[in-house]
């Protein structure tokens, strides 16, 4: 057979496990934040803890799972029917709510490779509903998961499960959500089983080297073509949540023939609130970007990253170190590096990279009793907004950008699961930046509370909007605010925010708008 056409056929097996790992977990999710904006993510990986392919999920999981089974490798030994469970940021995680679950893949007792899938859940424990708090150190976020063994010989160690869902506020949620993820790695487990039984075990490690190699010579084939050359950019978070100071990210991106250097010296030091971002975040954030220079052809798996280097000093707001707090680091300093990176690649690539996008995933999470259920209740959820317009295209309105993928959550199912009702839910007409193509619109979500709720937002760009280029003007801000039952008005509530509500209170997020391209 071709060469090339066995090596598609193998990147398309492996691909495939990944993805039909992806459709288990979303079936068998008991959680509205898995079963419908499907917060997961799903890979494989060879023997020695490479990854060699991953399902279309989140950006954000996929480019740092590799340091959680690399994690699970040195920390647990790992035999046939184990699998590994972990959460801790310091030891490959991203935030505490992401549960990573990695499982070996024996044929007999020969290693063929590992599966490993992440679940954002909705709650694991901490100061506030949805684990997502203003907090100053990372004990206050929730359960603290280090690299364990969850399953030993194919029994799970209900122990531990018990453990892990006594720490939380919805425990009959937390224990749907890991059963999902465990199902998902036997699925995952027994394909690769299928097709090592069915090609042998030499060929799929042949087969796993040669995409390795095949995705890395890609790569480097697209650094090739961006000019040689240092780009700087810089750009500021809001705040960390606990001061009015904004945060400065910096980055300068080297090319040097075939390899790309990304240096973020002179980037603000850790912060004292949740935004700081562990050093598998701001990696990931290279390769995402990296990935999409180079484009959807290139196999994602460990070869994109071999002619990458990422410097980023310790102890920084892009690599913390414990106990700093990491809750929003993820999620909102992990969108700004993606903002700082392609700005820099503009001066390169100016017309290839668009306008900043809405710089945010717009966190609400929350919690508190359902009288009706009378039942616990605790929700996460990210909400869309305005795409950065892009050379010769207007941006998208409405949608998740850079590396949030996850899906919109329908109204129905929230208003089904949660004691809350969805007021408005629109597009924010004219939020996009103004240019030649301008800036995809943001959203407006209102949400009234039915019963007492402890609610916490955790977003930005509220201050600045997300940049243009080329001439475009910057998107608008995003607004957070609260309308008490009764009053009149809204008040403006900050960019991260905990609050109390009482039923009838009603919150609305207005999400920035995307930058402009290019001079009206």
């Amino acid at each position: 057979m071709n060469d090339a056409i066995t090596l598609e056929i193998f990147k398309s097996l492996f691909s495939s496990i990944a993805e039909e790992m992806g459709a288990v977990l979303g079936r068998t999710g008991f959680s509205p934040n898995i079963k419908e904006r499907q917060d997961y993510s799903c890979a494989l990986f060879d023997g020695e803890g490479r990854m060699v392919a991953q399902a279309a999920h989140l950006p954000v999981h996929l480019g740092s799972m590799p340091a959680s089974v690399a994690a699970a490798i040195d920390h647990v030994d790992l035999g046939p029917g184990d699998i590994a469970i972990l959460n801790d940021p310091f030891l490959g995680g991203t935030h505490l709510p992401d549960i990573t679950l990695v499982a070996p893949v024996h044929a007999g007792t020969r290693l063929i490779g590992y599966v490993a899938n992440r679940a954002h859940h909705a709650d694991v424990g901490g100061a506030s509903p949805g684990s997502m708090p203003l907090s100053t150190e990372l004990y206050q976020e929730g359960l603290i998961i280090p690299p364990v063994k969850l399953a030993e010989g194919g029994r799970i160690d209900e122990k531990l499960v018990t453990l892990l869902c006594r720490n939380v506020r919805t425990p009959e949620e937390r224990r749907g959500d890991l059963e999902a993820q465990i199902a998902c790695a036997g699925v995952g487990s027994r394909r690769l089983v299928e097709v090592a039984e069915k090609y042998g075990l030499d060929e799929i490690g042949h087969e796993m080297q040669r995409l390795i190699d095949y995705s890395e010579a890609m790569t480097r084939d697209a650094l090739r073509k961006i000019p040689d050359g240092a780009y700087s950019f810089e750009d500021v978070l809001d705040d960390d949540g606990l001061s009015n100071e904004p945060v400065r990210i910096q980055v300068r991106i080297s090319i040097d023939g075939d390899t790309l250097t990304a240096d973020f010296a002179g980037s603000a030091p850790a912060s004292d609130g949740p935004v700081n971002a562990v050093l598998a975040v701001t990696e990931s954030a290279v390769l995402y970007v990296v990935r999409c220079i180079a484009g959807e052809a290139v196999p994602a798996n460990h070869g994109c990253m071999i002619p990458l280097t990422v410097l980023a000093p310790r102890g920084s707001i892009v690599n913390a170190l414990p106990p700093h707090a990491v809750s929003a680091g993820n999620v909102e300093t992990g969108q700004h590096i993606v903002d700082v990176l392609l700005g820099a690649m503009a001066q390169a690539l100016p017309d290839r990279i668009p306008a900043a996008s809405q710089g945010t995933m717009n966190n609400l999470a929350f919690g508190g009793r359902d009288p009706m259920r009378e039942r616990p209740f605790a929700y996460y959820e990210t909400i869309a907004g305005g795409m950065g317009a892009r050379p010769g295209m207007p941006g998208i309105s409405g949608i998740q950008t850079h590396m949030t993928n996850t899906l919109n959550t329908p109204v129905e199912a929230l208003e089904f699961e949660l004691p809350i009702r969805v007021r408005e839910y629109a597009i924010r007409r004219g939020s996009g930046g103004h240019g030649r193509y301008a800036g995809g619109d943001g959203l407006r979500r209102s949400i009234e509370f039915l019963a007492e709720t402890d609610f916490t937002v955790i977003s930005d760009r509220r201050r600045r909007g997300p940049y243009g280029l080329a001439g475009g003007e910057a998107g608008s801000p995003g607004r957070n605010l609260l309308t008490r039952s009764g009053a009149s008005r809204p008040r403006l509530l900050p960019s991260k925010a905990r609050v109390a509500l009482a039923p009838g209170d009603v919150v609305t997020v207005e999400t920035p708008g995307g930058g402009g391209w290019g001079e009206a």
